[in-house]
């Protein structure tokens, strides 16, 4: 069984690039046992513009 974790990252509406570093919460989370499962980028703004990257993480239970 496993559980999962999901952290939301915001994107620039002009630049289209995250506005944090999401390498570096991917490492943050690597280190607590999460491993990276999926990134989504759900188009919500206008245009199918991401606004959000949705990073998905797993981590086995027991």
């Amino acid at each position: 069984m496993y559980e999962y974790k999901f952290v939301d990252v915001a994107v620039g509406s002009f630049s289209n690039y995250p506005k944090e570093d999401y390498h570096e919460i991917i490492h943050e989370h690597a280190r607590k046992g999460w491993r990276l499962h999926q990134i989504l980028t759900p188009p919500f703004a206008a245009g199918g513009q991401a606004i959000t990257m949705e990073l998905i993480f797993e981590r086995k239970l027991g």
